[in-house]
Order: structure tokens, then sequence, then C-alpha cells
């Protein structure tokens, strides 16, 4: 038999039913990208929302079932109840009609029925007034009315609250009836919803302070983490605290961070060891060369060991970087001054502005030896140099822009990968390792931030570096 071209071989899918099954999946991660998008971010929040959701949910469709079910049954039996004795008043009247006063009947209808009853001359019944905003004692009584008497009536639930009037058009005569509210309405609703409520409100108020203890370990130790990233010492009153699970994860960001000071301190002291022996070699071949005389190839050997010191020195100071400096004030303000009498010096033009703070907070030594890095290989390799710094909401954002000849764009990450010099444009140190920028990134990112380079509107290389401060 041929398989038509709505359902698929072997599946008996139509092909409409195959789309709608595909579509199913789409539009539920669309709802959960919209309700993310408009989801708070922080935790606490987050958690306030999965605690009082479901509690207002839960009471909101208990008083709908109170309110549909309950609430709404109970005024209609009251008032079936009620209609019922004014339909058994009008009966005793037209069954004794000969009684002109009617005083038993009246007697009997406030004695045993408590309804206060009173005849009054044949007029017009009032026009109908407006009805309330939420009316069901209004709508439930008038349609036990035109039920149970089936005749022209008026009632008033608006005027005196505690007071319901009620008017049947009889042969002859007006009846009118004054019933208490809570006779034919169910009156005390209100006090199941203040104690829903209440509840309510007392279980927020102690479940929002508990979770409030729950979350703070999760804060502090984000925070500790935050400052570990940055280079900045942790909080001194950091501990493990809260639930088994966050303080397994304090305990193990303690142990992390050992690890890592631990292995930096290694690596630090073993090229400090390294760095030590080849000073004393150095410094004996400068010895025999000084004692060597003057002849012609002492001078180029005097250079080579210049070199391997200056060398020597990038690579200790690339390997132990910055980390065990404390943070402090930097002044960007005379940070720029020393930078124009540098730019004199070198015969460089050099404009500088400042918007926000001058004082930022980093570590002074580790930040001068970033922003000479990068701003020193600008002097090296233009005649230009713009250097724009701004300083507001907890971030310092600092760009340098030069006229040089550039970096094409496939080679601008390789420039901060330790050891490389470029062959052509620019060469990071002609006379050193390649480690200028790859230490300023370093220490950019120790501070939270990070360095990009991009096309200048001088016409060279444009230098972005962004840290929180």
């Amino acid at each position: 038999m041929a398989t038509t071209e709505l359902e698929q071989p072997g599946t008996g899918l139509s092909a409409r039913a195959t789309r709608t099954l595909k579509a199913v999946p789409r539009a539920w991660n669309r709802f959960w990208r919209l309700v993310s998008l408009y989801m708070p971010k922080r935790l606490y929040a987050r958690s306030l929302i999965i605690v009082i959701a479901p509690m207002i949910l839960l009471q909101s469709v208990v008083a709908f079932v109170f309110m549909e079910r309950h609430w709404a049954t109970v005024t209609q039996r009251l008032s079936q109840a009620t209609v019922r004795d004014i339909a058994a008043i009008i009966d005793m009247m037209e069954t004794y009609p000969h009684d002109v006063d009617y005083a038993n009947i009246i007697r009997i209808a406030q004695d045993r029925m408590q309804l206060k009853v009173d005849l009054l001359p044949p007029d017009p019944l009032p026009a109908p007034g407006p009805k309330p905003f939420f009316s069901i004692l209004d709508d439930v009584l008038s349609a036990e009315i035109t039920r149970q008497i089936n005749r022209p009536f008026w009632i008033d639930t608006v005027g005196n609250s505690n007071i319901v009037e009620v008017r049947v058009q009889l042969e002859g005569k007006v009846l009118r009836v004054f019933v208490r509210r809570s006779q034919a309405y169910a009156s005390n609703t209100h006090i199941f919803l203040i104690w829903m409520v209440g509840t309510s409100l007392v279980l927020l108020m102690i479940a929002i302070p508990f979770l409030r203890n729950q979350i703070r370990p999760i804060l502090t130790l984000a925070e500790a983490a935050e400052s570990f990233g940055k280079g900045r010492p942790m909080p001194r009153d950091f501990r493990p605290r809260g639930a088994e699970e966050v303080r397994r994860a304090g305990f193990a960001f303690i142990q992390m961070r050992e690890r890592i000071e631990r292995q930096i301190e290694q690596r630090t002291a073993m090229l400090t060891g390294v760095s030590h022996d080849l000073r004393t070699i150095l410094t004996r071949f400068k010895l025999q060369l000084a004692l060597a005389g003057s002849r012609a190839d002492t001078k180029a050997l005097n250079q080579d060991i210049d070199d391997m010191q200056s060398m020597l020195e990038g690579y200790l100071a690339f390997a132990r970087g910055e980390a065990s400096e404390d943070a402090g004030r930097f002044d960007l303000e005379a940070y720029f001054q020393k930078l124009g009498e540098e730019a004199r010096l070198r015969k460089r033009k050099l404009s500088t502005t400042l918007a926000g703070d001058r004082d930022v907070h980093v570590r002074p030594n580790a930040f001068a030896r970033l922003m000479s890095n990068v701003i020193g290989n600008a002097f090296r390799y233009a005649k230009t140099v713009d250097v724009n710094a701004t300083h507001g909401r907890g971030t310092l954002l600092v760009t340098i822009d030069d006229d040089g000849p550039g970096i094409p764009a496939d080679r601008r990450e390789d420039v901060f990968k330790p050891f490389v010099r470029l062959d052509e444009a620019r060469n990071l140190d002609a006379s050193g390792t390649g480690l200028g920028l790859s230490i300023a990134r370093d220490i950019a990112r120790s501070h939270g931030g990070d360095i990009t380079l991009d096309d200048s509107p001088l016409g060279g290389l444009r230098a972005v570096i962004k840290v929180p401060a």
C-alpha cells in the first residue's frame, strides 16, 4: 500500500502532527527563556519567590474554592430560609384576610422569625436602586424571592449595612420586612480571610530571616572567591558556615586557595634561587671582562651580559607576578604627570584625560607595571599617544591610542602569549623577552579585569584596559 504525503513511513504520524511535536519543545524553551529574562538575578530574590509564590497560589486556590463553594452556598441557604419565612407570612395574611391589622401575624414574625414586618399603603414600589459592586446577596436574595413568592418586590441591600429591607406588592397593600443581614448573608467570611492572611504573614516573618541566614554563607563564599580572583586578601571573618553543602564548598575553596598559593610560592622560590645563581655567574663574567682590559670585543660582551640580565629579570617578573602585593590607593593624576615627563624625554606627543575619581583601589606597584608596559610599548613605536581614563561605578577603563604601525587583527591575541615576538609591525621588546604584554594581561586578570586590542582612530593600535577599582 502506498504511503501518502501526509504520513511518514513506519510511524503512522502525519506531517502536521510531526511538526506539532517538534514545535512543543521549542515553545517550551522560548517560555522558559522569557521567564528567565524577567526573573530576578540574585539568589535571595529567587529564593523568596520560591517560598512566596506557592503560598500565594495555594491561598488563592483555597480562597476561590471557599468563596465559590462555601460562602455562596451558605449565603444561598440563608437567603432561602429568610424568603421562606417571608412567604409564610404572606400565606398567613392571605389565609386570614379578616384580620385587618394582622397584629398576631406581626407578633409571630417578630418573636419567632425575628423579622420586623410593617404594612404600607398600596403605593407603587420605589425605583430599583444601584447594585453594589460585589452583589452576591442582592443576586441570591432577588432570585429566591422571584422563585418562592413571584410577586413584584423591591429590596435594599445598600442602605443600612446591618439591615436588609424587602418590600413585596400585595393586593391593596405593601408588605415591608426588615431583616438582619446576618440572617440572609454569610457575614463572617472576612474572619476566614483575616486568619488566612495573618497566618501567612507570620510564616513569612519566620521564613524570610531563616532564608536570609541560609543565603548569607553563599554570598560570603562568593565574595571570598571574587576577592581571591582579584588578588585581594580573603575577608578576615570568612569561615565555612550554613548548610552542609555550603560548608563543603567553603572548605574546598580554602583548600584550593592554599594549593594555588603554595604552588605560586614554590615556583617563585625556585625561580628566585635560579635567578640568584645566574646573577652570581653574570657578576663573575663582568668582573673577568673588567680585568680583561679594553679589547674590542669587551663592549659587545658587556652588552650581551646586560641583555641576559634584563631577560633574567623579565622571566622572574613574569613568573613571580605581583600577587603578594596588598591592594592600596593608586593616584592616576600623579601617574599621568610622570608619563608626561617620560614623553618629553622620549620626544613623544602625549595627551591624557581623566574622568571620575583620581584614586583607584588596586595593587599599586603591579598596576604601575601594567600601565608602563602598555604605554611604554606605544612610546616605542608611535609618535603620538592618547591616554583616556574613566573611573566610575566601581570600574576603571583606560584607553591608549597611538599612531604607530599597529598589529594585524589575526595576531593581536598572539602578542599576549609569553615569549612571542612579532617579526613585522611591532616588536614587544626589541631587547627583551617578549613578556611585556603577557605580564600586563596577567596583572589585569589578577585584578579581575582584562586587556583587549583594537584599531585606533589615530591609525595605529588601541589598547583597552578594564579593571574593577
